[in-house]
This record gives C-alpha cells, structure tokens and sequence, in this order.
C-alpha cells in the first residue's frame, strides 16, 4: 500500500512538474509575440534616433 501512495505521489509530481514547464514554455512565446521596442525607455529611444540621424 505504501508504495501505490508513493507511486501516485511521483506521478502528481511528475504531472505538475510538466504543466509548469508546458506554462513557461507558453509564457516565452507569448513574450516573443510582443515588440523588443517596448523595453526601451523614452530617452534611449530619443538618443538612439538621434545618432541614426
């Protein structure tokens, strides 16, 4: 009997350990959807016009 519970509690863990992985993965994705602008602040954006200009 204690080995049926420790084998269903490394399957839960198993199963969690995979749906954050699956989260993480999902959430890098959606990260890439976004422009690289967006981190930029103001004043970088400014002065990196100005010396293209």
């Amino acid at each position: 009997m204690k080995i049926i519970k420790r084998l269903l509690a490394a399957a839960a863990v198993v199963a969690l350990a995979f749906k954050g992985v699956a989260s993480f993965l999902s959430w890098v994705e959606r990260q890439d959807d976004q422009p690289a602008e967006a981190w930029l602040d103001e004043d970088e954006l400014d002065s990196a016009e100005s010396k293209e200009a």
